[in-house]
């Protein structure tokens, strides 16, 4: 493929809840895909997400008293409640974690496009130079690539394609826990192996020239705020 290392152009269209537009192999209008992680969140248990959910609601309601007040004034306004609980856990911080996560992938993005980096906290730094570390004799092939999987009409982006003594692995970078989703990425790597890369602007499949090993993927496990870095099969 050419010019692996490009950003898109443009985002991918999506309907109004977020799937991918495709155009079938055999053209036509296109159609909407399922989004890799929900496809995968099949096999995602969802009550350790609620019981932390719940925690962290509690974890804000004792840090703001107005939140406390508040719901004592709106107790029969399930909408007015709900939106009372998203600030307790925004209160909590229950989001920083994720919005960490977030840009501390889009700057090893940056590393592996050997594009400069601004200046950064001394936590992020370290997370980077224990990126560049664990990685250094890794060959990047691709970064941030669309593709689709057909038989499922499954479609979502892969984080990196590794070269690794010759052989080709789909790689992902992970910035939280690892073991608790366990599954549920390696169900994430396995349809990305098996998937086509896609150019939405033409509405053409472009596979690669090489082939990807689909028994294995490589997890870069990059914990933020440890500056830590390891590899997982």
């Amino acid at each position: 493929m050419d010019d692996l290392f490009d950003a898109p152009a443009q985002p991918i269209p999506r309907d109004r809840w977020d799937r991918p537009l495709v155009i079938p192999p055999d053209g036509g209008k296109p159609k909407p895909y399922a989004r890799c992680t929900t496809f995968v969140s099949a096999l995602e248990s969802h009550h350790t997400l609620t019981l932390w959910e719940k925690r962290m609601v509690a974890l804000g309601l004792s840090e703001r008293a107005d939140l406390l007040l508040a719901v004592t004034a709106h107790r029969d306004d399930k909408r007015e409640l709900n939106k009372i609980c998203d600030q307790a856990k925004e209160a909590a911080r229950a989001s920083s974690a994720a919005t960490t996560g977030t840009a501390l992938h889009a700057l090893t993005e940056r590393v592996d496009r050997g594009q400069p980096l601004p200046a950064l906290p001394e936590s992020a730094a370290d997370d980077l130079a224990a990126y560049t570390q664990a990685t250094r004799n890794i060959e990047v092939v691709d970064i941030e690539r669309f593709g689709v999987e057909d038989q499922l009409c499954v479609g979502g982006t892969w984080d990196r394609v590794f070269n690794i003594a010759g052989q080709y692995y789909i790689g992902d970078i992970k910035t939280g826990n690892i073991e608790a989703p366990a599954m549920k990425i390696a169900m994430q790597l396995a349809v990305y192996a098996h998937a086509t890369p896609y150019d939405w602007t033409s509405g053409t499949r472009k596979p690669y020239d090489f082939t990807l090993n689909q028994e294995r993927g490589v997890v870069v496990h990059l914990p933020a705020g440890t500056g830590t870095c390891q590899l997982h099969w």
